[in-house]
């Protein structure tokens, strides 16, 4: 088969980059500032913790937390075996050890997650509360090389069932939100939390999300949640409207977006108007799931200063996955993917403002008395006027020293005509894949020392491409 090679386009010179990069000193200054201390360990055993995998131990670890807590911290930790658990949720000062040996089971009885105040998906609303909850603290930490088996594939079961009542019926915008299934680690308003060695497996919804948070680590967790099936919306961590986070040597096989970052949805989300900003995810590994990186689709509250490097993607459906909607607004800017390799991806880089309509754009079927819906049905359906500020942007995004392989598109780039894609700076890229791809409503597109190798000998297809293409 001949491969055709060429590079592409001028070279733009952009204000306010040198190199084509921005200031990254940030960078330095991510990730819990503060760890736990103390060394006393609470054995969950000494408060009628069984290890046996069907007795339910919730109050049992729970105490233990609240009794370390309240001793000035320690380590709260297990003897070896299976402990089945619904919520639990961690305070102050204390390190929840899960180590070698040790498995976490979470229950698959919903009645075992209270509902709590939180935010999923971009909408503020009751949801249950995740299996292990750090929420509205400081100095906590999760270490082990143990496992935390969520058990979801019952709550995959339902959320499946539902979306075949509710798809006929015009809501897919909204079943997602009614199939209200538990996530796994919820880190909420809390600061100083650093999460490390644990391998999480077949979570009921995300896997991990840092909610309202600030300087976070996440350092060499395993996430598998392709494990007796393929859990919907399984994503890996969701960095939700949080600031000053590290991630780094983690290893995620999931069903949706590996790495992701969310900062609100629609009305509800530009009335939180909180961004996620100063991220650094690097030296990780993605598997099966949506996306290496991906930015949105919830990007009201904007998405901005952000480092990914040092990543590989082995057979994940995007690389570079920056989405929104035309309801969402917010913008998507400084962001720096750089150092990647991709073996094997669908898209190299898929970049959409309209991404997915039948879940991004709600409309109430006719027969429903609006009045009397649900809080977040209501949210939703809540419009942003004037309709421009729903508008998204996406500009100042930085690609360096990429190389893909085995891609089955190298560009998928879809803008909208009120709201151009805006300086992307392409350095030293070097992508193998079926086909080119498009460039739909781009504006100052910077391409140097970069080539695509095509299998069908096509180029890169430009339409209302502005200068610099």
């Amino acid at each position: 088969m001949k491969l055709l090679r060429y590079s592409v386009f001028l070279i733009v010179i952009t204000a306010n980059a040198v190199n084509g990069q921005t200031n990254l000193d940030w960078a330095k200054k991510v990730g819990a500032r503060q760890s736990p201390q103390k060394t006393t360990v609470w054995y969950v055993n000494d408060n009628g913790a069984a290890n046996d995998g069907n007795t339910i131990n919730t109050t049992a670890i729970q105490k233990t937390i609240d009794q370390c807590s309240a001793k000035g911290g320690g380590i709260v930790t297990f003897k070896p075996g299976k402990y089945l658990t619904g919520s639990i949720f961690l305070k102050k000062n204390v390190c929840l050890n899960i180590d070698q040996g040790v498995e976490l089971l979470g229950s698959q009885d919903i009645k075992d997650y209270p509902e709590i105040d939180t935010r999923v998906a971009g909408i503020e609303m009751k949801w249950p509360a995740a299996l292990i909850n750090i929420a509205g603290q400081t100095n906590v930490a999760i270490t082990g090389k143990g496992l935390v088996n969520a058990q979801g594939k019952p709550f995959w079961d339902i959320y499946r069932k539902m979306r075949s009542e509710y798809d006929p019926k015009g809501l897919r915008w909204i079943v997602d939100y009614d199939a209200k299934r538990p996530r796994t680690l919820l880190v909420s308003n809390s600061q100083d939390v650093t999460i490390k060695s644990i391998t999480l497996q077949q979570a009921g919804f995300w896997t991990v999300q840092l909610l309202y948070s600030g300087y976070v680590t996440v350092d060499g967790i395993t996430i598998r949640n392709n494990v007796d099936g393929h859990g919907p919306s399984t994503d890996g961590i969701d960095i939700d409207s949080s600031s000053w986070i590290l991630v780094q040597n983690c290893d995620i096989d999931c069903n949706d977006d590996d790495f992701c970052l969310k900062a609100g949805r629609d009305w509800d989300g530009l009335r939180v108007n909180r961004p996620t900003e100063y991220v650094v995810i690097r030296k990780c590994i993605s598997r099966a799931g949506a996306g290496l990186l991906t930015c949105g689709s919830e990007t009201s509250g904007g998405i901005r200063h952000v480092l990914a490097t040092d990543l590989i993607g082995n057979g994940t459906s995007n690389g570079l996955n920056i989405k929104s909607a035309i309801t969402r607004g917010g913008t998507v800017e400084d962001i720096h993917f750089s150092n990647i390799t991709m073996n094997g991806v669908g898209t190299a880089f898929q970049i959409t403002m309209n991404w997915n309509p039948t879940y991004s754009y709600s409309k109430l079927p006719d027969g429903y008395n609006e009045a009397t819906l649900p809080d977040h049905w209501k949210k939703i359906l809540h419009k942003v006027e004037p309709a421009e500020k729903g508008l998204p942007h996406f500009k100042d995004i930085y690609i360096s020293n990429i190389k893909v392989t085995g891609a089955k598109k190298a560009v998928n780039a879809i803008g909208l005509k009120e709201s151009t894609m805006q300086n992307f700076h392409f350095d030293g890229v070097n992508i193998e894949s079926g086909t080119a791809g498009d460039v739909q409503f781009a504006q100052a597109w910077e391409w140097e020392k970069s080539q695509i190798v095509t299998q069908d000998n096509t180029k890169l297809n430009l339409t209302d491409a502005g200068a610099g293409q």
